[in-house]
């Protein structure tokens, strides 16, 4: 025997509003949970989570008087939001006809003077050729670019900075090299040998 199956959030929704439609009265919480489970198969433990989620939605109205709390819910304000649900669909779908007719328009002035004829198509087919030409001519100037002035003072300041940075380290290497050799009387060569520096290490000119 297949196991029955219980109702959906929507069912349950539905059903509660269908018992407010029908009773057109106030309710606690506590009748609610007694009589929506014995009328309406919904089970107590989730008429709460039910109800709170319909008061959320604007569906069903809910006060406070004195120290207990109501819950109601009329087919008027159902007829009500519906009306101004469909009311405000209404407008915009008028919003939206309007913006398509502006749209439309501006399309048609938009066509004017561009109409397909031989001189557009020659008009086109030349324009496609002078950017081909502009293409063309950017990778040329590409090739020249070492030449550019600008080009060449930035990679000479670039070889200056080098330099002079290259001989910051020269003169470390050779302050180094003086103090080993004065602290620990090492021959030179034996400096070099031992920290792997050329013979021919010396300034950049």
């Amino acid at each position: 025997m297949s196991k029955k199956r219980g109702l959906s959030v929507e069912e349950k929704r539905s059903r509660m509003m269908e018992f407010f439609y029908e009773k057109k009265d106030f309710f606690q919480l506590k009748e609610l949970e007694r009589l929506c489970q014995k009328e309406k198969g919904i089970t107590s433990m989730s008429v709460k989570e039910i109800l709170t989620s319909l008061v959320d939605d604007g569906m069903v109205d809910t006060d406070k008087i004195g120290t207990s709390v109501y819950f109601w819910a009329f087919p008027s304000k159902a007829s009500q939001n519906r009306k101004r649900k469909l009311d405000d669909l209404i407008n915009r779908n008028n919003e939206l006809d309007e913006k398509k007719r502006t749209l439309e328009n501006n399309i048609k002035k938009a066509k004017i003077g561009k109409e397909d004829s031989e001189k557009r198509s020659q008009i086109i087919q030349d324009l496609d050729g002078k950017k081909q030409e502009k293409a063309s001519l950017l990778k040329e100037i590409d090739k020249y670019r070492e030449c550019d002035p600008e080009v060449i003072e930035a990679v000479q300041k670039q070889t200056g900075e080098a330099k002079e940075a290259a001989n910051r380290w020269t003169d470390n290497v050779f302050s180094i090299k003086s103090w080993i050799k004065n602290k620990f009387q090492f021959e030179e060569s034996v400096i070099d040998k031992q920290f792997g520096i050329p013979d021919d290490f010396d300034y950049v000119e």
